[in-house]
């Protein structure tokens, strides 16, 4: 194991001295380096090699000082040489060197001078060897300190995971699969990144197969297995003709090698994978991401895309940054200078719990537990120093507090829970390497005496309790499936029946719903537990607000903060984007409510201090709009248009209705301009044959038209529902008819979120609206106007369910909930009128231009974004006299419009009481 930076310290000032001296390469370099590497406890033989042979960028053989492939490559002169051009010596041999060796460092030296470059990080420094103990630690990778700064973007996390691959595929042919397969992956893991970061002496595991397995790899899976049983056992217990090589491992404990695994048939491909393996630093992995594609190596379609398929650090520290870790800092700040409130603190850090109910990989406890070691390490930068003054440490363990037990999981899949744990381990070590480094003291914990507790179980049938009691619960946290009705399967439909069992209309609720219903049963039980989750935005909009929240804040539940919509990805390429929101929650109440607002669902948020968050995500009071039949302001009825119901055939394109024509020119008064949501706003020409007043002896006129009928006769006919099956008397008829009589407006159902305004317009009675589109029969100016302006859009952004992330409108939610405008003047009324006859001009002006080219927000005219802005200054005069600062304020100011108007026709009627 690597020794500490206080004794590295020690051997280098000796080693600065030992070698002042020192003039001649020829006769000194080598010795130089071998006492070089000794300084941080690394025998040069071990991992690297002198006079590498290697061919350079111009065909000529050339030597290299000292390698160490895949970490360091060493040139040397006689004192006094050009440190330059040993630099530029040393990048000539890059080009004869295979990928896995390519040193991410580069040391030049003519013994009175140092000169390092980091090429990972583009940075050089150089310094005199009397200023070697002060600039030791630049040199940390040698003895297996991690320096560099983990970034989930970093190549090596696909590397290790592409290599990770090949093991895996090569162990499947072998004959393993299932969870051996997946045990043997974990520990190969572990082994692999326990060598590169001090878990292990460096190589040593490297070692050991190029020692003790023939070339052949016939003895591979034995030796492994040999090497498996070393690792669980306590050094005092092991076998005394263990080989030496064996002894020499650490004893890991922790459960992770305890499982006997089927020893198999290796072979020479499998060792050269292996050793390829062993080629990378996997002490550079993050484990915060490595395991959500360590998983996806299972699946050679998520392989094809390795990256796409973890969750971004940015977007988790988006949850646990208002849910615990702003506060902890915030407090830690406050009490730094007590030393005994921070001693309290600290000890309060090593309490916290944490339960993630779908975690995966443990992307969301790795992060969480990296914030609160780094948050205890600025904790012992203020302690330590008072407590042991300026004397150096000698055991700073029994002062690490916090640990992986403090972790829960539940994980549906057995591998990926796997994973979880691991990973922890692996942060584990990354911290104390951390805590090391800041003290001088090397921390680490093997045998490994806790762990995390990851529960393989389904989340909607576990009792959470027999995980974590929800006394001894502190934060419950994650990202739970995100499933729509439509794409649950029988048993998760199943397990969401037993969680919402008496609650009507369940059945549309999205999947993730279920976690929520079940964190809070766990926080009845224990009031002070806060919980926060990742979700679709669909559970804040739509009519899934009335069925899911009402359940909730009757048990108390309170909104501390929420992200509104915004897009959940990461930066991998093909990536999957999903139109997010995270909710943090509890039953406690706080004053300290926090709304974060993205004006770019793909950029950063705006923080607004809210009064209150409801569960549409607005700081207003606590409503919920259910499904209405009636609008609660007096305005026109809106209807959706006619449903053919008819397999096709009453609809025609252009070429099909020129054909009928040609051959049954009768038909012509029976066709119609047809309209749903797509044709209206891109201006596609559709028709329908609309035979409503279609007489019995014109119908049979037309052989072509009968056939039609015919077809649609037989598909009513066949369907299993029995009204279908009735309308097959009517086959001339479209299944549903609500054609407007009038002139009415035309509003699509669903239109795309790109769009500042979902385009409408006014359609005539004879263009057959489809069910595609809401109708408003007999609109008027000022309908169009309230209806298209930002007023109105604001709340249906806000109400509106989505389709995908397109808006889908509704008449129920959005229309006939929606405030129009109380006590307008006449004047106010006639400047929307004008106002909104100002759009129609501006749209008429472009002539031949679709609503969707008007309306797309790259080529929207300037003269029609002008007209819509005065129509939006006349709506928003006649809400109120005050000035609106954006869609949250005009959102929040129709919400308490929408109370005053809805509370008195929601009430419930008293009873007439009977004469006596």
């Amino acid at each position: 194991m690597p020794i500490s930076w206080n004794e590295i310290r020690d051997r280098a000032h000796r080693f600065s001295q030992d070698w002042a001296d020192a003039v001649s390469e020829d006769a000194d370099a080598k010795s130089f380096w071998d006492a070089f590497f000794e300084v941080f406890g690394v025998p040069r033989r071990r991992v690297a090699t002198f006079e590498h042979k290697v061919k350079k960028i111009d065909g000529k053989t050339g030597f290299i000082d000292t390698l160490w492939k895949g970490v360091v490559l060493i040139e040397h002169k006689s004192l006094g040489g050009d440190l330059k051009r040993a630099h530029a010596q040393a990048k000539d041999y890059f080009g004869g060197l295979k990928d896995n060796e390519l040193p991410r460092y580069i040391i030049v030296s003519d013994f009175a001078r140092f000169k390092i470059y980091d090429l990972d990080e583009d940075t050089e420094s150089e310094f005199l060897l009397k200023d070697l103990p002060k600039n030791i630690k630049q040199f940390g990778f040698m003895a297996g300190y991690q320096t560099k700064k983990l970034r989930e973007e970093d190549p090596v996390n696909i590397e290790a995971a592409e290599k990770m691959g090949k093991l895996h595929d090569r162990l499947k042919e072998i004959g393993y699969d299932g969870h051996k397969l997946e045990i043997y992956l974990v520990r190969m893991l572990f082994c692999l990144f326990a060598e590169d970061s001090g878990v292990f002496e460096r190589n040593q595991f490297r070692e050991f197969i190029e020692q003790r397995t023939a070339e052949d790899g016939s003895d591979l899976a034995a030796k492994l297995a040999e090497l498996f049983g070393v690792l669980n056992t306590p050094d005092n217990k092991r076998l005394k003709t263990t080989d030496e090589l064996l002894n020499a491992f650490r004893y890991v404990n922790g459960g992770l090698f305890q499982e006997n695994l089927p020893v198999a048939g290796f072979d020479k491909a499998m060792r050269d994978i292996v050793l390829d393996c062993c080629g990378l630093d996997w002490s550079r992995i993050s484990p915060a991401i490595f395991g959500a594609m360590f998983q996806s190596i299972m699946d050679k379609k998520l392989r094809r895309n390795l990256g796409a398929h973890y969750t971004s650090e940015q977007n988790i520290l988006k949850l646990i940054g208002p849910l615990f870790l702003d506060d902890l800092k915030a407090e830690f700040e406050a009490v730094k200078t007590n030393t005994k409130k921070l001693e309290e603190f600290h000890k309060k850090l090593a309490t916290l719990t944490f339960l993630d109910p779908a975690c995966g990989c443990g992307n969301f406890l790795i992060i969480a537990y990296r914030e609160l070691r780094a948050l205890e390490l600025d904790v012992l930068r203020i302690l330590l120093p008072k407590k042991y003054g300026a004397t150096r440490i000698l055991d700073i363990s029994p002062e690490i507090l916090c640990n992986v037990d403090q972790f829960y999981g539940i994980e549906i899949e057995e591998f990926p829970a796997q994973i979880a744990q691991t990973a922890l381990w692996l942060m584990d070590h990354q911290m104390n390497m951390v805590i090391s480094s800041e003290f001088g003291q090397y921390f680490s914990r093997l045998p490994l005496q806790k762990s995390a507790t990851i529960v393989h179980a389904n989340a909607l049938q576990k009792d959470w309790r027999d995980v974590i009691e929800p006394k001894n619960l502190s934060y419950i946290l994650g990202n739970p499936p995100f499933l729509g009705k439509q794409y649950q399967s029988a048993e998760q439909k199943k397990d969401m029946e037993s969680i919402f069992h008496g609650i009507k209309g369940a059945g549309v609720l999205d999947f993730v719903t279920a976690w929520y219903v079940k964190a809070t049963d766990m926080m009845v039980e224990n009031p002070s537990i806060k919980t926060a989750f990742v979700s679709t935005n669909s559970i804040t909009q739509g009519e899934q607000v009335g069925i899911l929240w009402p359940e909730l804040l009757r048990k108390g539940v309170k909104i501390h903060f929420a992200h509104r919509t915004f897009q959940w990805s990461n930066e991998a390429s093909g990536k999957a984007a999903v139109h997010c929101v995270i909710i943090g929650f509890s039953l406690s109440d706080t004053a300290n409510k926090r709304l974060f607002d993205y004006a770019d669902i793909k950029g950063e948020a705006h923080e607004i201090k809210a009064n209150n968050i409801n569960p549409y995500l607005i700081d207003a009071p606590d409503v919920f709009l259910g499904k209405r039949r009636n609008q609660i302001c007096q305005s026109n009825e809106m209807a959706f248009g006619s449903m053919p119901n008819d397999g096709g055939f009453l609809l025609l394109n252009a070429h099909e209705k020129n054909e009928l024509l040609i051959n049954e020119p009768s038909s012509k008064k029976f066709i119609r301009p047809f309209l749903g949501g797509e044709e209206f706003i891109n201006r596609i020409n559709r028709y329908c044959l609309w035979l409503v007043e279609a007489s019995p002896v014109e119908l049979k006129s037309m052989p072509l038209l009968m056939e039609r009928l015919d077809e649609i006769k037989k598909l009513r006919l066949a369907s299993t529902r029995k009204t279908t099956n009735e309308l097959s008397n009517t086959p001339s008829l479209f299944g549903e008819i609500r054609q407007p009589e009038t002139n009415y407006l035309a509003i699509p159902e669903v239109s795309s979120e790109r769009r500042k305004y979902i385009p409408i317009g006014f359609l005539t009675p004879d263009i057959i609206a489809s069910n595609k589109l809401y109708t408003v029969s007999d609109a008027n100016l000022y309908h169009f106007g309230i209806l298209t302006s930002t007023m109105h859009m604001a709340w249906t952004r806000s109400v509106c369910g989505r389709l995908k992330s397109d808006y889908q409108y509704s008449a129920g939610i959005v229309y006939n909930n929606f405030p129009w405008p109380q006590d307008i003047t006449d004047k106010q009324k006639q400047a929307i009128e004008q106002s909104a006859q100002a759009v129609l001009d501006a749209r008429a002006a472009h002539e031949g231009a679709s609503l969707a080219d008007l309306y797309d927000p790259l080529t929207m005219p300037p003269d029609l974004v002008k007209a819509h802005r005065a129509l939006d200054a006349a709506v928003d005069a006649a809400y109120s006299k005050k000035k609106f600062t954006g869609d949250s304020d005009r959102v929040a100011f129709l919400f308490e419009l929408y109370q005053k108007i809805a509370a008195p026709l929601d009430a419930p009627q008293a009873k007439k009481g009977k004469k006596k």
